[in-house]
């Protein structure tokens, strides 16, 4: 696993789990990069900001950034 995703203390899982988990992160961030520059110009749904929020907020449960 790379130095940039660290497990939150007292979280655990195998190291094939995290890569898989650690791949959905890096997409969760480049969806709210995306969404983010959809939204200034108009081009996104309404609910995306929403769903992309709330994964990322599931990540920083398991990861420190």
């Amino acid at each position: 696993m790379s130095e940039t995703w660290k497990l939150k203390s007292g979280v655990v899982m195998n190291d094939e789990t995290t890569a898989e988990v650690v791949k959905m992160a890096c997409a969760l961030k480049s969806l709210s990069a995306y969404a983010a520059l959809a939204y200034e110009d108009e081009d996104a749904p309404p609910d995306l900001q929403g769903i992309v929020d709330e994964g990322l907020d599931a990540m920083q449960k398991i990861f420190e950034w």
